[in-house]
């Protein structure tokens, strides 16, 4: 670093040397005083004592010349270097001005960007979530409206007795529709007219498809009527009338009707019954709900009992039939499995 000019600072005399002819402990005669020890009172000539004396330094002021030839060689003064850089234009102080200016705003968005950090991330996770809310109202306005998502086929599963082209035209009024807007309540409307239909659901595949699953009722037995015999499900309902009695199925006979205790028993015990043993029922009767009995082609009498645990009837009842077949019994009474009785 360099010094400015004008600096001073203390400078120490050089202590006295010893001149020739002093001794080994320095010194130079009587009177006289050694280098860095106080001196000895002495008196002059006219008999008055002299002044001790001092080794305190001295303060010189160093010439400012000392300093400014101790300046490195090929670094000009301070004095040099302001009078060799040559002042600024106009335009070099506006582009100076200009570039302070950026710079200080720079540093100014740093430092509000720093100190509202979280109040940003809140404003930014607003905004996503008011636009993805907006993109849902948008997407569903547009499968809602829009005839791109407009009903053009309608596709039938499950049918077996029931033509898939008759539900077709029957639900063909909802064609041109959107998907999102097709009408259950009149799909179920419509689809009630088809006796068979047990229960269907329906399914959306966008862009132009409605599928229809259809399970359809199952026939137990039929009934006499006045008109023939009619072929019923489960629960009474009718599924097809006929002039003649349909083959295949058992004639169910219950004292209260359709609909009855009786009835839902014998068709339980139908609907449990194997399909080797089924196609052989020629009649089922009952009386009460604890009271069915079965009667097989061949003549045969099965004493069944209540429903209850007719899969384990069925089961014993198979067995019996292969060890007893029929024409060697004529009744069998499952009504207690545990205990089958041949007669």
């Amino acid at each position: 670093m360099k010094r400015p000019n004008g600096f001073t600072t203390p400078v120490t005399p050089a202590e006295p040397q010893a001149g020739p002819g002093t001794g080994a402990r320095g010194r130079t005669g009587r009177g006289a005083v050694a280098a860095g020890k106080p001196g000895r009172r002495g008196r002059n000539a006219a008999g008055i004592p002299e002044a001790e004396a001092t080794t305190e330094p001295i303060p010189i002021q160093a010439p400012a010349s000392t300093f400014r030839a101790a300046t490195p060689s090929g670094v000009p003064a301070r004095s040099d270097r302001e009078a060799a850089t040559p002042p600024l234009t106009p335009a070099q102080a506006r582009k100076q001005f200009r570039a302070a200016r950026r710079a200080r705003k720079h540093y100014e968005r740093d430092e509000v960007r720093r100190f509202t950090w979280r109040s940003r991330r809140r404003r930014r996770m607003w905004l996503v979530s008011i636009g993805a809310a907006l993109a849902l109202v948008a997407f569903v306005l547009i499968g809602a409206y829009s005839p791109l998502m407009e009903l053009r086929t309608i596709e039938v599963v499950g049918t077996n007795r029931i033509p898939a082209d008759q539900i077709q035209a029957a639900l063909a009024k909802q064609l041109g529709t959107p998907l999102p807007l097709v009408d259950s309540g009149q799909i179920k409307s419509d689809l009630a007219e088809f006796n068979l239909i047990r229960s269907y659901v329906t399914e959306s595949r966008p862009p132009h498809t409605l599928v229809v699953r259809v399970i359809e009722r199952e026939p137990v037995g039929v009934i006499p009527s006045s008109t023939g015999f009619d072929l019923v499900d489960a629960a009474g309902v009718v599924i097809q009338r006929d002039t003649e009695r349909p083959p295949g199925y058992p004639v169910i006979q219950a004292r209260a009707g359709v609909g009855s205790a009786g009835f839902q028993s014998a068709a339980a015990v139908v609907m449990a019954v194997p399909d080797g043993i089924r196609s052989q029922l020629d009649t089922v009767t009952a009386a009460t709900k604890d009271d069915v009995t079965l009667i097989l082609a061949g003549g045969a009498r099965v004493v069944w009992g209540s429903p209850e645990k007719s899969e384990y009837k069925a089961i014993v009842l198979q067995a019996l039939m292969v060890s007893s077949p029929v024409g060697t019994v004529g009744e069998y009474d499952v009504s207690s499995p545990d205990s089958a009785v041949l007669r």
